[in-house]
């Protein structure tokens, strides 16, 4: 697949020790529209090995950081996404998990990469960057991804001497948003892709989904409705009724689609039923259309004091801050600013009000065509409990795909689609049996797809 073209040849796996020479010197390679800022050498810790860190910016403002095995470098490359509005470069690589994080490629001897997306934030959940900034919307949308990869790719060839022989990249949420665009946009960039939990379409997912979650649950006077008391109350009731429902009472639930409730029990009052039932429904206009593929599925209820309801200690309730932020920062054609909130948006005339950066952040696109022609390999994985970026949309996507690819049997020749029952976003908190992210590992899969032509038949880790 794609190498760049200003380098020339193969490194071969497992070449000698580099020197820490060799690292600083990476401070002085020229790279256009683009300038490193550092190089340091960084001692083995953990499962780590010492790597040669360098940090660099292409223009306008996109953060990169690559990390390059000071021996037994492997040959290949691996390059990770970032989570929510991103703007924090490393931040998963802090948390010792492998989620949108380099360490599952330099564990292996991949020489690794990663960016902030194009801009500098004070969290994951802050959008005041993009205010009037049509250039960091773009990068935080597409950009970035091939940017981190032409650095990168600079870095290999000046320490190896020559470049990586094979691409994998690995997101999830907003990484598996920018795993599906860089199948997109970049079809031969990536010989395998991991996108899990994939927030596909954000206009549609955190412009009007999650508007519409928010006016559901605030009452006339402004308080909340569903709170986590009443969480917890329907939670207990939706397992009781459908655990059993796949034939095994493990505490998870299959296939929520297949969950039927009875509330009635529960002492919920109308107000509080009335927003179950638009959660469960997902947003729809007056007419009755439905804007977005589902809403919240049966058996994320433990998860929804995180996305949705908060915790009696104040924590929680992302949904909010997400929401807010790209609404009067990221979201429409013109931003509205900071005095906007997710009770003005308007369900039938908003989402045509966010038709540019639909363009800029959307990669919900089922057409495959290019980066299946190209040989890639991709794995999608979704948690059936995922209550803020919904499942729904994943399996409409991949529905979608497979229909434009010429059915399931077509596209399974380059992608393999994992629902994991009782799973959170991108296995956050832990679900039923402590099932999380720590539980999966779709690289080990990937690799043996790549390399030897086994299709994958499982994510979880040690399977």
């Amino acid at each position: 697949m794609f190498l760049a073209a200003a380098l020339a040849g193969l490194a071969g796996p497992a070449l000698a020790q580099q020197t820490a020479d060799q690292c600083t010197a990476l401070r002085d390679v020229v790279i256009d529209a683009a300038a490193v800022t550092s190089a340091r050498v960084v001692a083995a810790a953990d499962t780590l090995p010492a790597y040669c860190e360098v940090r660099a910016t292409a223009r306008p403002a996109v953060s990169i950081e690559v990390r390059l095995p000071m021996e037994a470098w492997n040959g290949k490359y691996y390059q990770s996404g970032c989570g929510g509005f991103c703007g924090v470069l490393g931040r998963a690589d802090a948390s010792g998990g492998w989620v949108n994080a380099m360490r599952p490629g330099l564990e292996r001897g991949y020489a690794t990469a990663t960016s902030d997306s194009g801009h500098h934030a004070l969290g994951v959940t802050d959008g005041g960057w993009a205010l009037g900034n049509p250039h960091a919307e773009r990068d935080w949308g597409w950009r970035s991804i091939g940017e981190t990869h032409r650095v990168a790719q600079a870095m290999i060839g000046a320490f190896y001497g020559g470049a990586s022989e094979q691409a994998i990249f690995q997101g999830c949420s907003t990484g598996g948003r920018m795993a599906h665009m860089a199948a997109q946009r970049y079809p031969e960039m990536f010989d395998g892709i991991i996108s899990g939990a994939p927030a596909l379409d954000y206009t549609g997912l955190v412009g009007t989904k999650m508007s519409w979650l928010i006016q559901a649950n605030t009452a006339p006077d402004g308080s909340q409705v569903l709170g986590p008391d009443e969480a917890a109350r329907i939670g207990e009731a939706v397992l009781a009724q459908c655990d059993a429902a796949d034939g095994a009472e493990d505490g998870a639930i299959a296939d929520p689609r297949a969950c039927e409730v009875d509330y009635s029990a529960l002492g919920l009052s109308n107000q509080q039923m009335d927003t179950l039932m638009k959660w469960r429904e997902g947003p729809r206009n007056a007419a009755g259309d439905q804007l977005y593929p589902g809403g919240i599925p049966e058996g994320s209820e433990p998860f929804w004091w995180l996305w949705l309801t908060g915790n009696a200690e104040g924590g929680g309730k992302l949904v909010n801050a997400f929401a807010g932020d790209f609404g009067r920062y990221m979201a429409f054609d013109t931003d509205p600013g900071p005095a906007w909130t997710p009770m003005d948006f308007d369900f039938e005339t908003d989402p045509a009000r966010m038709s540019t950066s639909a363009g800029f952040y959307n990669s919900d696109n089922p057409d495959l065509t290019a980066f299946r022609e190209a040989g890639g390999k991709m794995i999608v994985w979704h948690g059936w409990a995922d209550a803020i970026v919904t499942p729904y949309k994943t399996v409409d996507w991949y529905e979608k795909a497979s229909a434009a690819a010429g059915g399931e049997d077509a596209l399974k020749e380059n992608v393999a689609l994992f629902m994991v029952p009782g799973l959170d976003h991108c296995g956050i908190l832990p679900g039923p049996g402590g099932i999380n992210a720590a539980a999966l590992d779709p690289m080990t899969p990937l690799e043996a797809w790549l390399n030897d032509g086994t299709a994958p038949t499982s994510i979880l880790a040690g399977q």
